[in-house]
């Protein structure tokens, strides 16, 4: 196709595609997927090779949010029955972190619940860095606890923290239809302080949610010009007591699509498969890693993952190799212009997230799958050992 053609050809010099190119990626049939992951696939190579980085979560304060964010399970009112516990002493976050590192991961989320930090939540964080990197030598730290206040990006980055999460979700037009209790420029400016604060900003999408074609691409354009050093891609989950449970927007189909769109936008960084990849994109993972270079092993905030050992066998079948600490995750360019903490950009996650609209070539609802909803009864916030 001429168009992939295109797109391989920017990709590589990394210019930025026409709105009507990459809404051209959304709209491509069924037959012509495996086209576009090979497409995609060449630009991933070329700036990432066969890596694959690990990312593990760790859920610092679960549940008993303020905010009214649609698609989160933690959300003001919600009535998924999650896990609830408020923050966790830093030696349990660390034992808990030891356990992704442990199963490979490079990079430790830390994430709390709730609309931003107080000064004194900036102080256990920091405590729990600082815990959690004097016992594991190497590795990286992305902090994701809200809108931040001024000065709580540099407090952060002092602390040890390498990079900062805060996901734009969807576009600036339909992010009023999901969240009430802050705006799209909130958001806009928690990425650019971590930013201007020497993080490595972190920001991605939610997809599934009802969107159109023109709101992911909105979104994904939103995220190239903020330049974050990685872009999570997060799929919906669809948890039931929340507004979002009948959405079940998303084919396997249609999120390798999504994710091809995401890297043809922004070639040269981190893309990762966030939050519901088990739940959509299913038994095509390993296509998707053509694409993406970067995933969380094990579980999620508040959902469980597939198995963390079948993560590392998902990643050796497929052909490529985790990434070790020694390696850096960006391009050469981008590592020396970040002037970041990390050699290598990274993002938290959330559950939500990722794109939907009319799936090209589908034109039948796809199956709600609820029995792959699983809520996580594991790992931080209980007795139990977690998944990495």
């Amino acid at each position: 196709m001429d168009l992939l053609n295109t797109l391989v050809d920017k990709g590589l010099r990394r210019e930025l595609p026409s709105r009507e190119e990459a809404l051209a990626v959304l709209a491509t049939t069924d037959d012509e997927l495996l086209d576009v992951v090979a497409a995609a696939g060449k630009v991933r190579r070329q700036w990432f090779g066969r890596r694959v980085k690990l990312n593990y979560l760790v859920n610092l304060k679960s549940g008993l949010c303020p905010e009214d964010c649609s698609y989160c399970s933690q959300r003001l009112g919600s009535k998924a029955e999650i896990l609830k516990y408020t923050w966790l002493k830093p030696d349990d976050a660390s034992k808990a972190a030891a356990a992704g590192v442990a199963g490979g991961a490079k990079r430790v989320c830390l994430v709390a619940s709730g609309r931003g930090p107080t000064d004194k939540d900036v102080d256990r964080v920091a405590q729990t860095i600082d815990a959690i990197k004097s016992q594991n030598e190497g590795v990286e730290v992305c902090a994701c606890l809200g809108l931040l206040s001024d000065g709580q990006a540099e407090r952060l980055r002092g602390a040890g923290a390498d990079a900062y999460n805060h996901n734009l979700n969807t576009s600036e037009a339909t992010y009023g239809d999901i969240t009430t209790t802050h705006t799209y420029a909130d958001r806009v400016d928690t990425v650019q302080k971590a930013h201007a604060a020497g993080l490595s900003a972190c920001s991605g999408l939610i997809a599934g949610m009802g969107e159109s074609d023109a709101d992911l691409v909105d979104v994904v354009f939103g995220l190239r010009e903020l330049d974050p050093d990685s872009v999570p891609v997060n799929f919906l989950i669809p948890f039931e007591g929340t507004p979002l449970a009948k959405e079940w927007n998303l084919t396997p189909q249609r999120c390798l699509r999504i994710l091809a769109m995401v890297r043809f936008v922004c070639p040269d960084v981190e893309v990762r498969i966030a939050g519901g990849r088990e739940v959509h994109l299913r038994s095509m993972q390993p296509l998707a890693l053509h694409i993406a270079n970067s995933i969380f092993l094990g579980d999620y905030l508040t959902s469980e993952g597939q198995a963390g050992r079948a993560d590392l066998d998902m990643i050796a079948d497929a052909g490529f190799e985790v990434e070790g600490t020694d390696q850096v995750t960006l391009p050469e360019h981008r590592s020396d212009a970040a002037g970041c903490a990390s050699e290598g950009g990274s993002a938290c996650g959330s559950e939500s997230g990722s794109v939907c609209g009319s799936a090209s070539g589908s034109p039948e609802a796809p199956e709600a799958r609820t029995d792959l909803v699983a809520v996580r009864r594991r790992g931080a916030g209980t007795d139990l050992a977690p998944n990495a």
